[in-house]
């Protein structure tokens, strides 16, 4: 009877090492694998986010906003809101990214090369942690993702301890090359950070992440804050939003204006995407909305 025990206790120790051993192998293997993707990155911000994951890239976007070194050599794929489809295919692509905000833009591109592109969503600081940690999952990278993660629920906890009185009401602009500017929403990266840092974004949406402007509907408004950011080409969009509030009299009539509090953002601490310079970006707009406290 004891020997029969013993044997028995034999065979399910065997089973649990083979099947250990089998674990073990695939987990490997699955991680080679993820190593071994050869994957786009076509905005600065998702360039970014590997970068933190310290994942390799085949292709980075071509952008003013200096790229982390670790990219230097790697191919440049065209601008991140005209990437060149063709010189991503020539790449050999396993996986291509894009922000989800330029879903439109690029599908029709994409379909005619029969590629497929992962789109991630970056219009908060929740998404942003949350792709960090499907990314780090999927690319065995799960604690440098919790390391990002953590680092930046830290930055919200900071900006947050800072809130105080009444909530200052903030009007964010966004410029466009050419196209002077659009107003962005609570439903933006920038409003949801606006938000975490105690502030109320007078134009508010339940799904509209942008607005064209209008003087009608500018001078219902009183913000305490004006925020501009930049954006693409910003010696052309600084200078349009300099002349804008020169010539333009709606706004000289807010208080943001008499008051001297108009902000302009600038990358890599601000996009219209959220990105890993969000702590920086916290931190600052924290003090520009409480000066004091």
């Amino acid at each position: 009877m004891k020997k029969r025990r013993n044997l028995i206790f034999g065979l399910v120790v065997f089973l649990v090492l083979i099947v250990g051993a089998a674990f073990t192998t695939k987990h490997f293997i699955d991680k080679k694998v993820a190593n071994n993707q050869r994957i786009v990155a076509t905005s600065a911000a998702i360039t970014e986010i590997f970068a933190k994951l310290d994942i390799n890239l085949v292709g980075v976007p071509k952008t003013q906003v200096a790229l982390p070194a670790k990219y230097l050599k790697v191919a440049r794929i065209g601008s991140p809101m005209k990437p060149s489809v063709e010189k991503i295919a020539s790449l050999n692509p396993t996986h291509v990214y894009a922000v989800s905000t330029l879903k439109d833009q690029y599908d029709d591109a994409f379909k005619d090369q029969s590629m497929d592109v992962i789109y991630l969503k970056l219009d908060s600081v929740a998404q942003l942690e949350g792709t960090l940690t499907s990314l780090g999952k999927k690319y065995y990278r799960q604690n440098q993702a919790a390391t990002q993660v953590r680092l930046i629920q830290n930055a919200v906890n900071r900006a947050k301890k800072r809130i105080h009185g009444r909530k200052p009401t903030v009007l964010i602009l966004m410029g466009l090359p050419g196209a002077n500017y659009m107003i962005l929403t609570n439903k933006s990266y920038l409003g949801n950070l606006v938000q975490i840092a105690g502030g109320k974004n007078v134009y508010q949406s339940n799904s509209q992440i942008y607005l064209s402007p209008s003087n009608e509907s500018l001078a219902t408004k009183n913000p305490d804050v004006i925020l501009r950011l930049e954006h693409a080409l910003p010696k052309v969009t600084l200078p349009q939003f300099k002349e804008e509030f020169k010539k333009n009299p709606v706004w000289n009539k807010m208080k943001a204006v008499k008051d001297h509090r108009v902000y302009d953002l600038q990358q890599p601490d601000f996009n219209a995407s959220a990105n890993m310079n969000v702590q920086d970006a916290l931190h600052k707009l924290s003090y520009w909305l409480y000066p004091v406290k």
